[in-house]
């Protein structure tokens, strides 16, 4: 959230977003119209056991209901098509083990569930028959999913490196295993970037870790400031503010042509 806040500072406005697992799930309230404070305290003073309930171990640890109706009772929009801006969720066919990328057409909430179903913690997503996981397990930085789309990429990386635990347990352990396979399928994607925006100091914080929600923000916010501060990105963001006022332009002449001189 804090990477967003800079960059809504910074004037800009993203034509399509696309995220996969936390990053989707950050990704389809801003879609949907939701400020960062606003997406920050949807979030703030929520305990993890909130979006998940504890069942016997056949394919995960939990079921993840209760982010699911999180995401029903919170979300504007039921499909995609609803969002204001354009999104695209990643997950993983367990079957297959291929990425697939969700958009227009398909159930809004069950496909952020599945990007977010990290495999043995959380039971796979069941949609249509197809059972879907993570998709950070094969595309964890889903910017090849828009590149062509798109003439300038800003990529904001939150999934860093993870130092060992001084003493491992099952938790470190699952963490620190889907870290290390993430981590090294976000290294082609990185180069797409125009600007990539890498948020240091919060690999020390746990991939579930929902109390320290203000320090990972502000932590976003200083390493997003000093990124788009650099010679390179204010060029990129100046042609956005001349192409949305390009944009004004040819729509206030459309709207002329089509209603004609007002008197």
């Amino acid at each position: 959230m804090g990477a967003l806040r800079v960059l809504e500072k910074s004037g800009l406005k993203p034509d399509i977003i696309a995220g996969t697992s936390a990053g989707a799930l950050a990704g389809v309230f801003y879609a949907d119209g939701y400020h960062p404070d606003e997406i920050a305290e949807l979030f703030r003073k929520r305990e993890f056991r909130e979006f998940v309930e504890f069942t016997i171990p056949r394919t995960g640890l939990l079921k993840n209901m209760g982010l699911h109706s999180f995401l029903k009772k919170n979300l504007r929009a039921k499909r995609f098509e609803e969002l204001q801006i354009p999104f695209c969720a990643v997950a993983t066919d367990w079957n297959r083990a291929a990425t697939v990328v969700f958009s227009n057409g398909d159930e809004l909430v069950d496909a952020v569930v599945a990007s977010c179903s990290v495999p043995v913690v959380f039971s796979p997503q069941a949609i249509h028959g197809v059972h879907y996981v993570d998709g950070g397990l094969l595309k964890n930085f889903p910017v090849s999913v828009i590149r062509k789309k798109c003439k300038y990429v800003i990529g904001i990386n939150v999934s860093l490196m993870i130092p060992p635990a001084a003493k491992d347990n099952i938790r470190t352990m699952m963490e620190r295993t889907f870290n290390l396979m993430s981590n090294s399928n976000t290294l082609f994607d990185k180069a797409y970037c125009d600007i990539l925006i890498e948020t240091r100091g919060i690999e020390k914080y746990s991939m579930f870790d929902l109390h320290n929600q203000e320090t990972i923000m502000e932590a976003g916010y200083h390493h997003a400031a000093i990124k788009m501060s650099e010679k390179e990105s204010w060029k990129i963001v100046k042609k956005c503010h001349r192409h949305y006022e390009l944009v004004k332009k040819i729509e206030s002449h459309i709207h002329f042509f089509k209603g004609g001189p007002k008197s």
